[in-house]
């Protein structure tokens, strides 16, 4: 039986395992000197762990542990695209952070620390399992936010992340407290099982709200998403184009295992809370965003606004709107991948800049650069014929077919208003004011490829959609039985 479990979490075992031991290596041996190699080396594991993932196992639900652990297509998918956007992220930094003196060995291992966290959440099938990978993210996430220990930002990033954070995992286990009492047990099939018997009580629904609340915080939903800005804006640049990515895919993946597995039978309870969020995110992402000058800050009020289209998907209840989920989160991680790839390549004089400014009249001095970041930028705002706008397509028709035609409408309209400040972005790149010393022409291969294949991939990832539409659908499948 133990041996059958430890199959079941061998990937999480093995990068584990690694992490570790790269650990006690590098404090024994080269430490800091070790930071690049350490770099490729976890960056290339992560991305075979992605294609072991992707191509093994039997498609079979499995659990493991008595249920705490959950092994199926959802998963899966999910698993997949947190590694391989990690592995991205681990990739295009590598240049900055040693450029920036900031590329401590510790860095890679700390973030595949997080992503086994992650791994961990994806799969949760039980309160325990699901603090606990939440935790082995946070921790780690603490951590490399306030990484630049020089800098007053990045500390004061570090220090509300993780205050704002453990104000969120006492709200998380204050509402896992009560499901227990009310429902007698831990394990998501025991609480779907309790609510089934009968209407649901007080004590259960209070602990639902609370659980969402805590999980809203770490998607950014509104109103949790405070930390979110300072956050983005003080962390080093890696390190947000991190937190823009995998964590996401975590937490709202770890959201659709709770409300699905554990509450599955009171849709009509959890839809609201879920569509209110969506909403209010959407809708202040799209106007907090109009007057930002830091392009940190402004993908950081994107991303609100994004994971309120991925909640769309989520409000839905339906195993279209798992789908929708599923398809959005892959092409949002692509495109933030190619844009902060953008963003780490934006430097002057050899020091990295975040003034939008900056960019003035990119397209003349660096006209691919400036192209590609158009098209990623278009993709964002859901420009047809762009792949973003098939991912918001997506979530709108899910919400549409589920009854709540009032919240896509109002997705088409923020999407409308979040436009403004992409095309503001496009409108400097080309037409802004002639500057002196523009930016450096950035020396970096892989932080170019990386841009240049996100920016591809938006343009002819259509034709691949239905690939990865059937794909998302036998993972939605999983979940929603």
């Amino acid at each position: 039986m133990i041996q059958a479990d430890l199959n079941i979490i061998l990937p999480e075992v093995f990068l584990s395992v690694f992490a570790m031991l790269a650990l006690v290596g590098s404090v024994y041996t080269s430490k800091d000197r070790l930071g690049p190699l350490l770099v490729w080396l976890t960056a290339a594991i992560m991305a075979l762990v992605a294609l072991a993932l992707a191509t093994t196992g039997s498609g079979e639900t499995q659990v493991a542990f008595g249920g705490m652990f959950v092994d199926d297509g959802f998963a899966r998918f999910a698993k997949v695209t947190i590694l391989f956007s990690a592995a991205a992220v681990l990739v295009m930094s590598e240049d900055y952070m040693t450029r920036n003196g900031l590329l401590r060995f510790e860095y890679p291992l700390l973030v595949v620390l997080a992503v086994v966290g992650m791994m961990v959440m994806v799969s949760a099938g039980d309160l325990m399992a699901l603090y606990m990978g939440l935790e082995l993210q946070s921790l780690a996430l603490y951590v490399i936010a306030s990484l630049r220990r020089d800098s007053l930002k990045s500390t004061e990033a570090g220090l509300k992340y993780f205050v704002l954070g453990a104000l969120s995992s006492g709200l998380l286990l204050y509402g896992a407290s009560l499901c227990y009492g009310y429902s007698g047990t831990t394990v998501f099939a025991g609480i779907v099982a309790a609510t089934a018997e009968s209407d649901i009580s007080v004590g259960l629904l209070l602990g639902l709200v609370m659980i969402s609340a805590g999980l809203a915080f770490k998607v950014s939903a509104v109103p949790f998403h405070m930390w979110t800005p300072d956050v983005y804006e003080g962390a080093p640049t890696p390190v947000t184009a991190f937190f823009a990515t995998a964590p996401k895919v975590a937490a709202i993946g770890l959201f659709a295992r709770v409300l699905h597995d554990a509450f599955g039978n009171v849709v009509g309870d959890w839809q609201q809370i879920i569509a209110v969020l969506s909403l209010l995110s959407m809708f202040l992402g799209a106007f907090a965003a109009i007057g930002q000058t830091n392009i940190k800050r402004l993908m950081a009020y994107s991303s609100i606004a994004h994971m309120g289209y991925a909640l769309m998907g989520l409000a839905a209840g339906t195993a279209f709107g798992l789908q929708a989920l599923l398809i959005y989160m892959a092409i949002y991680v692509t495109m933030n991948i190619g844009s902060f790839a953008f963003i780490l390549s934006m430097q002057k004089d050899g020091k990295p800049v975040t003034d939008i400014a900056s960019l003035n009249m990119l397209s003349r001095s660096q006209p691919g650069k400036a192209l590609a970041m158009l098209v990623l930028l278009f993709s964002l705002a859901g420009v047809p014929p762009m792949v973003g706008f098939f991912g918001k397509l997506y979530v709108l028709r899910a919400a549409f077919d589920a009854g709540l035609a009032w919240l896509a409408i109002a997705g088409v309209i923020a999407s409308v208003i979040g436009a403004f400040y992409y095309l503001r972005i496009v409108f400097y790149m080309y037409f802004g004011e002639e500057q002196e010393i523009g930016l450096d022409v950035s020396k970096s291969p892989v932080m170019a490829s990386v841009l240049m294949a996100s920016a591809i991939i938006m343009v002819v990832g259509v034709a691949n959609l239905f690939g990865l539409e059937g794909l998302a659908a036998a993972a939605a499948q999983t979940l929603v039985q």
